[in-house]
């Protein structure tokens, strides 16, 4: 199978580390119509960077800064309304940094 090419670096590293522990994980498998014109038409659509499978868990990752998070929380929101059978979440830069610095640590520690 080919790696993928992910859009951000921050995405690699995260595949690296569901890697690192095993976890089974599919880069933007389905992409998620969440508008529709009044025709019916998709207009507005969105694919999760990853899918868990053995957690049936989408997770998009975003370094953006907190105040240009606008525009993807509104599409997860509509994600969840459109689709509320679909478990996804939001990974912030925040997340990001508090997880790959636990793990630095235990790496360290350990």
């Amino acid at each position: 199978m080919r790696a993928p090419r992910f859009a951000h670096s921050s995405e690699e590293e995260l595949a690296q580390l569901l890697d690192f522990y095993r976890v089974d994980w599919r880069y933007e498998p389905r992409c998620f119509p969440i508008a529709w014109d009044r025709y019916g038409n998709v207009v507005e659509s969105f694919t999760p960077d990853f899918y868990l499978p053995e957690f049936d868990l989408y997770l998009e990752v975003t370094v953006l800064r907190p105040r240009l998070q606008t525009r993807k929380n509104r599409k997860l929101r509509l994600l969840r309304a459109t689709h509320p059978g679909i478990n996804v979440k939001l990974f912030t830069r925040r997340d990001v940094e508090r997880l790959f610095s636990r793990l630095a640590a235990r790496s360290a520690a350990g």
